[in-house]
Formats: C-alpha cells, structure tokens, sequence
C-alpha cells in the first residue's frame, strides 16, 4: 500500500474536487465535501497539514483507492 503523504487540506480539497466531490460548506475548521449519489461526506480539517492517519480514513471513506487519490494530487 503506497504511503500517504502529509499535505494542505487545499491539496486533499482540490484532489477529491478532480475525483467528483464538491464543498458543500465550510464550518468552523473543517471543509465539507459531498458527492451526488454518495451517502458519505468528507469533512476535511482546515489545519496547516492534514495527519495522514485522517487523509487514509478519508480516502477509504471516499471509495477510492490510495493510488487513485494520490495520482489526482499535483
């Protein structure tokens, strides 16, 4: 399994955005994402890094591989 790297939440925002989701608001310090068709939603934390243990969970939570998201990354 590929490593997940430490990234901006703008970073994880823009990749899931190029992978069909879309904010849905912002509260607080967390950005939210929803997907038409999707139960989940993704609640992104608005901190200079988002943990890696978190951008896992939020990959699993989205439906997409860690390969897939992180080649939607740049």
């Amino acid at each position: 399994m590929p490593e997940v790297p430490l990234l901006r939440p703008v970073e994880v925002v823009a990749a899931f955005r190029r992978l069909g989701w879309e904010v849905a608001r912002r509260r607080g310090s967390h950005i939210i994402l929803t997907r038409p068709g999707h139960i989940a939603t993704l609640s992104v934390p608005n901190h200079p890094q988002v943990a890696r243990g978190t951008l896992r969970s939020l990959i699993q939570m989205s439906g997409v591989g860690v390969g897939e998201f992180l080649r939607q990354v740049k």
